[in-house]
Parts: C-alpha cells; sequence; structure tokens
C-alpha cells in the first residue's frame, strides 16, 4: 500500500499510557493511533518499552494510567480478530504440527471444512512442506518460528501484532517471512510489528513509531521521514584524504557532520543554509571527487540521531 494514502480509521488508538514494574518507569504516557491497513515498524533499542506497550495492547497486562482501544473495544473482546506472535516463543511441544495449526485455528473460529488442505497449503507457502506430521520438537528453531508465524494468520486476523518476527531467521527464510507481511498487509490487515532490523522496517513500513527509555520519540509516516530527511546531506568519495576533507566541509560551513567510512567515502549531513546544489558545488572547491551524491534517508542514522547513540559503521566529527 502506498505509504502516502490517507487512512481514516485507527485500529489502535492509546491514550496517556503509564506502566510500572517496581521502581522501573517502563512505559511514560505514550499516546499514538495506528491507522487501519497500516503497516506500524515498532522500533527503539532493548529496554526501551516497546514489548511492554505491545502487551497493554493485547491485554496481556494492564496499564497503571491511562486507555488502550483495540479495533473499537479492548484486545480481549476482540481476540478472534488479531493475530500475535509474542517475543517470548512458544508451542505445544508434543503436539504434531497439523493438529497444533488445526488446534489455534478452531480456537479463533475457523471452521474444520478444507482446514487440513488450507495448512498444507500454507506450510508448503512457507517451506515447510511435508511437516504437519512432525512434532513441533522436531522442528529447528527457524522452523518453529515459521509455524508461529502462521498460527498467527490462519485466521485472516484485522490485526496482526509481530514482536520481533525477523529474530533468528537466516536470510531466506526472512525473505519468506517479508513476503508474507506484505501479503498479508495486501489482504486487508492492519500490522505492527517490532524489530532492531532498520533496513527491514524502512523497506516493509508505511508508519514508524520509535520509543526510547519509555516515551515516544518519533511517530511518522515514511513518507514525511523521507520528506524530512533526504536531501538533507551528501556522500561524497574524495581522491584527497577524506579526514582532512571532511574536516575542511566542515570549517568552510558546508556541512554540520561529517562522517567517516572504511571504504573512503565521507557523509556529509549539510549545514542550515546550505542547498544540495551549493554544497555541490563547494565541495568540489575543495577536493576533486570520484564520485558525489545525494544521501538517501537511512532509519538507522534516524535512529542515532534521535536515540543519541554512536555510529559503528565510522567516526562522526561533530560541529
Amino acid at each position: 500500500m502506498a505509504s502516502s494514502q490517507r487512512f481514516q480509521t485507527a485500529a489502535v488508538r492509546i491514550e496517556g499510557v503509564e506502566k510500572h514494574f517496581g521502581n522501573v518507569h517502563a512505559v511514560r504516557g505514550i499516546s499514538l493511533e495506528i491507522p487501519e491497513r497500516s503497516l506500524c515498524g515498532f522500533l527503539g533499542p532493548n529496554g526501551a518499552g516497546k514489548s511492554t506497550t505491545i502487551r497493554m495492547i493485547m491485554s496481556i497486562i494492564s496499564p497503571d494510567r491511562g486507555t488502550v482501544e483495540v479495533l473499537g473495544g479492548s484486545a480481549l473482546s476482540m481476540k478472534d480478530r488479531i493475530g500475535y506472535l509474542p517475543e517470548d516463543r512458544g508451542l505445544y511441544r508434543k503436539m504434531r504440527v497439523g493438529e497444533f495449526l488445526g488446534y489455534v485455528a478452531r480456537l479463533k473460529g475457523v471452521h474444520a471444512t478444507g482446514l487440513s488442505r488450507r495448512i498444507d497449503d500454507w506450510l508448503e507457502r512457507l517451506a515447510l512442506p511435508g511437516v504437519a506430521k512432525r512434532r513441533c520438537e522436531e522442528l529447528s528453531k527457524g522452523q518453529q518460528q515459521k509455524i508461529q508465524l502462521l498460527a498467527s494468520i490462519i485466521h485472516a486476523p484485522d490485526l496482526l501484532i509481530l514482536d520481533e518476527p525477523f529474530s533468528g531467521l537466516d536470510p531466506v527464510n526472512g525473505r519468506i517471512v517479508l513476503d508474507l507481511i506484505r501479503e498479508e498487509q495486501a489482504r486487508g490487515a492492519t500490522i505492527i510489528f517490532s524489530t532492531h532490523q532498520m533496513h527491514t522496517a524502512e523497506a516493509l513500513c508505511d508508519r514508524i513509531v520509535l520509543i526510547n527509555k519509555g516515551e515516544k520519540v518519533l511517530d511518522t509516516t515514511m513518507a514525511d521521514l523521507r520528506a524530512t530527511h533526504d536531501d538533507r546531506g551528501l556522500v561524497c568519495e574524495p581522491r584527497a584524504d577524506p579526514a582532512a576533507f571532511a574536516e575542511a566541509a566542515r570549517a568552510r560551513g558546508i556541512a554540520r557532520h561529517a562522517r567517516l567510512h572504511d571504504n573512503g567515502a565521507v557523509d556529509l549531513e549539510l549545514a542550515d543554509g546550505q542547498t544540495t546544489e551549493s554544497a555541490m558545488s563547494a565541495v568540489l572547491e575543495i577536493a576533486p571527487m570520484r564520485s558525489i551524491a545525494l544521501r538517501r534517508m537511512n532509519l538507522d542514522d534516524v535512529f542515532v540521531e534521535i536515540v543519541g547513540g554512536s555510529d559503528a559503521k565510522g567516526a562522526k566529527i561533530d560541529a
């Protein structure tokens, strides 16, 4: 679904939600709305409050203060319209895969007629042919994760909540899961998922919520995020010494920050008042270039900028 589309109705509404665990203030007054049919990424460092917020949405735990509305009611009253992949995975290990999936589907109101065939089709779709008769405990960790994902979508939920769905998956299975999430949104589901994989969130999401230290610090569409951050930087490969070039770009007021990469490239975050056109002309006066291009928005950089960490890809030279 195009990120520019305007959504009219919220699938999830949270108002002023607070949560304490003893002396730990895990969630601090978060308010947000997740539009219907959107695909929203919950991002944040470990311990930021993402999973706690998700558990409150699911009515697994209750907020100390504030309100949570899911599909116009509570998650408990709407449970058959919700699919959930929890952070703490768990299967009925002694059950056979087909029995487990059939059991979950019937709990969610799926009619038994044709269910076995549907399960076989889904297993084939997830590159798990022939596992229906195997016990869950006999599967690899990645296979078990795909079975749990299937259990969360087998009833075609209106709201799908996935807590770290890509954790532990190799690139091939990660691509299968990514495609499946896209298909679920195309079917009409609203999807919320938490992840540490910024590139995956950037590729999938039409909305981003960033939580840090229990507070919402960013809540925007990817389209607006790109409009804000694109065209505010250059990626240069100078023929001269990269560190000297970075310092010169900063000293001349072309860039607020410069970041050096191992391959000799230099990211320039443009200073206020600089246009990309003027900055390109100015850097060419400093040194000849192997290449120069606009720096496109990168969620890794946005995350580091907002959360305040350090970028492992290179040293950052501050103005």
